[in-house]
């Protein structure tokens, strides 16, 4: 049968589609072994079949474990919520051995890079290895069946073709990608978190586990298996195969991806169009794809202009590029096992191709890590690169500055620290203030995590994503440019572990200042351990408590340092029960997750509720209701697939609208976040104010005017923001404006057409006569912006 893609090859048969496959039209749970509740189907999908659930995921490993010796399965690490993640690996069993001619020579591409050319040259049977990562989205399930697929072709098969893709390959399966995504049938993980989103900021230990394959791999090519993409080029051209439209991120060394980026995937597309008389058009009536009469793929570079771009690195393939890989996303056009075989097909087409040309394209994969190491940037404007960034600790809270020199080297960026003080600019720095020399390997990644980034908004008309994530700015640590024309006279010794203990210092009262996330988390384990804090008009902590090694170890935990200081009176803080509005899923996204990771990471106790839940129970003894998500949350007028995540009729609606009201009305604390909440919050009646929009598609890092208030205590009166769809507001006359954007070039990078209306308005504001604030800056977005969670804690602590 058609749809059983390797018959004749593989005895086992273990993941051929059933004769039977029919769409779905109703999707329901299915309970295994009592103990493990699986959705078979997504609303979101239009079609649903009867994909490979993830708890047989194991059995079928195990099965085809058994019957082969070229395979190898690991479970090196969990998903959030305690799930296997399942890596294989599979390589022609004499070459097993050889394994060590792959790691061998990826230390020579990062130490020295010629030596690594020459290895080649002397070793013509080395391997190249290509990682296939699967089912990142979890509603995407094809992705993880056409592993399995593959798994079982190139752990069991015999035919020449087989045989000769692993005497040239090693394969690195990362067979689920996202485990509770598969099983609850989400496009997230079960933090709420889009880890096809989250390659930068590496918020979630799926992406950190994807990462450390990627390190300890460094694919030669790297595909990235999703759905579902039906016509973007029309209805010959089937699903979507990168490379992509403009613009480039220019930390890439792009023309080397270049040189074989399209002939792979049009390889790819060629596979896939060659077998169309194998597909069975299962859904066609349904998902309108005729697979039979395709005559390509939608390839993003060479069928269009702009809108799926390579920007940011936070998505997966892109990430990958950093490390040297011919990154791309592989969009099957539909779910169900002709959307399946296809991705088989394109897997095979890539394959093919880097079997006859491993050579070249390794030399200029390795060619990447030479341009870095020898500081050679050919096709990079001069000085686009700095020789360095120096990255100054502060000595009372060095936490966001060990964060991301932490960060860097898991991401395999080198690191060192000056021996002994040093000049440059006219400043002195001491000794210990960390380095990162630009003439590295991965120079790009460095570079793309500690540059200023750009405002790109006359490049393009549009981007797939955010066009700024600059880590200085958005985490709170300083990063000093040392242009490419300057000297930098520092004797430096590499960074091999990071001191990260907090110091309590005299015998108090004591001050925190109110300076970062592990700061604020501090305070909020204090008041939980009983302790006084008071929040002083300075914006800072004070306790009144002598030193008590409980005291010791909750400072030392922190990695904060705590100094004696005069005792001061301001408002005494005590715990608070915060809830936030749950965004379960509409639009196949959880706007609240970054903002509910956020507060937790505050140290906030954090109670999710619904929409339903809201308007059937009310808020109980909730102190602060967060709304962060979309204005949709509070309508009943939702698609089929949105439904559950909204209200569900007008009675419904009054009664959430009443119970908000009346928790206001009874001096609750409401805060929203964002262009969705900010909407919502007017259509409840709790803010008068006119609520004014940019593009959705329009995001950027901003220059914001602080003020001098408490709600923004800790921030410069000129300091930074994040926005996303940017939101500002007027008719203010019965608020208080707490922050403005800046006057002037207030735009510092990303993309935003038609900015200039929000130039000097209003963007945080607090009714004067309840206690509603309206923050138009994304302070919680996806986990990344550390810098800014304290607007949020600040709002909770603020009267």
């Amino acid at each position: 049968m058609k749809k059983q893609l390797i018959a004749g090859l593989v005895t086992l048969g273990l993941f051929a589609a059933p004769m039977t496959g029919s769409a779905e039209s109703n999707w329901k749970n299915v309970n295994w072994n009592e103990t493990m509740q699986e959705e078979n189907g997504s609303p979101f999908n239009s079609e649903n079949y009867d994909f490979v659930n993830y708890s047989e995921v194991d059995d079928k490993l195990q099965e085809i474990e058994k019957n082969s010796n070229r395979i190898t399965v690991e479970t090196p690490a969990q998903s959030s919520e305690g799930r296997d993640l399942y890596v294989v690996t599979i390589s022609d069993p004499e070459a097993k051995g050889k394994y060590g001619y792959q790691k061998a020579l990826r230390k020579k591409m990062f130490k020295n890079p010629e030596k690594a050319e020459k290895f080649i040259e002397k070793h013509p049977d080395f391997k190249v290895p290509v990682m296939i990562n699967a089912s990142i989205h979890g509603t995407e399930f094809v992705g993880s069946d056409a592993a399995l697929q593959l798994i079982e072709r190139f752990a069991t098969a015999n035919d020449a073709k087989t045989k000769e893709l692993l005497e040239n390959h090693i394969l690195i399966f990362n067979v689920v990608a996202n485990p509770d995504g598969r099983i609850d049938a989400t496009r997230f993980n079960s933090n709420g978190i889009d880890l096809n989103r989250d390659f930068i900021t590496q918020s979630q230990v799926e992406t950190k586990h994807t990462v450390n394959l990627i390190k300890e791999w460094n694919p030669m090519v790297f595909l990235d298996l999703h759905g579902y993409v039906k016509a973007f080029g029309g209805e010959d051209h089937p699903g979507l195969i990168e490379p992509c439209t403009p613009p480039h991120n220019p930390n890439y060394e792009y023309d080397l991806y270049s040189k074989w980026a399209m002939d792979q995937a049009e390889s790819m597309e060629g596979t896939i169009v060659d077998n169309r008389s194998d597909y069975d058009n299962t859904n066609t009536e349904t998902s309108n794809v005729n697979y039979q009469t395709m005559t390509g793929t939608y390839i993003p570079q060479r069928d269009d202009e702009a809108g799926w771009d390579d920007y940011p690195p936070i998505f997966t393939p892109m990430y990958a590029m950093y490390h040297g890989a011919y990154g791309y996303t592989l969009e099957a056009p539909t779910n169900d096992w002709d959307g399946v075989k296809w991705h088989y097909d394109a897997v095979m087409g890539a394959l093919e191709f880097s079997n006859d040309s491993k050579e070249e394209m390794i030399k200029d994969q390795i060619e990447v890590f030479k341009r870095g190491i020898q500081f050679d940037h050919p096709y990079h404007t001069e000085g686009f690169f700095p020789k360095a960034y120096i990255l100054p600790v502060d000595e009372k809270d060095p936490t966001a500055t060990e964060k991301a020199v932490e960060h860097l080297m898991f991401n395999d960026i080198e690191v060192s620290e000056a021996k002994k003080p040093f000049e440059f600019d006219g400043k002195t720095y001491p000794k210990g203030t960390y380095i990162v020399d630009m003439s590295q390997a991965k120079a790009g990644l460095a570079n793309t995590m500690l540059w200023d980034g750009e405002d790109i908004t006359d490049i393009t008309p549009a981007m797939y994503d955010i066009s700024a994530w600059n880590l200085p700015e958005l985490w709170g640590f300083e990063a000093i440019e040392v242009e490419s024309t300057r000297s930098l006279d520092v004797k430096t010794s590499d960074v091999k572990k990071i001191k990260t203990d907090g110091e309590l210092v005299g015998t108090g009262p004591y001050v925190i200042e109110n300076s970062s996330v592990k700061a604020v988390n501090l305070v909020n384990k204090l008041i939980e351990n009983g302790f006084d804090v008071q929040w002083g008009e300075d914006g800072s902590f004070h306790v009144d408590a002598s030193a008590t090694s409980d005291l010791r170890k909750l400072v030392r935990d922190s990695g904060v340092t705590v100094v004696t200081d005069s005792k001061v009176k301001g408002k005494k803080l005590t715990s608070q029960k915060v809830t936030i509005l749950k965004d379960g899923g509409i639009y196949k996204a959880q706007s609240h997750a970054g903002t509910h990771l956020a507060l937790e990471r505050l140290g906030f106790d954090v109670k999710e509720i619904t929409p339903r839940e809201l308007a059937e129970n009310g808020l109980g003894d909730t102190d602060v209701f967060f709304y962060s998500g979309t204005s949709r949350l509070i309508s009943y007028n939702n698609s089929e697939a949105n439904a559950p995540f909204g209200l569900e009729n007008e009675d419904q609606y009054q009664a959430f609208k009443q119970e908000m009201q009346s928790y206001v009305e009874n001096g609750g604390k409401y805060i929203a976040v964002g262009a969705g909440a900010s909407d919502a919050t007017k259509k409840l009646g709790l803010t008068s104010v006119s609520v004014n929009k940019g593009y959705s598609n329009s995001n950027g890092i901003v220059k914001v005017d602080y003020g001098n208030q408490l709600l923004t205590s800790g921030f410069e009166a000129n300091d930074y923001g994040f926005v996303y769809q940017p939101v500002w507001y007027s008719n203010v006359e019965e608020t208080d404006v707490h922050a403005s954007f800046d006057t002037g070039e207030f735009f510092v990078a990303g993309h935003w057409e038609n900015r200039d209306g929000a130039e000097g308005q209003p963007i945080i504001v607090k009714e004067q006569n309840q206690d509603v604030t309206l923050i138009g800056i994304e302070a919680g977005f996806r986990d990344h912006t550390d810098y800014l969670f304290r607007l949020l804690s600040n709002a909770v602590f603020s009267e």
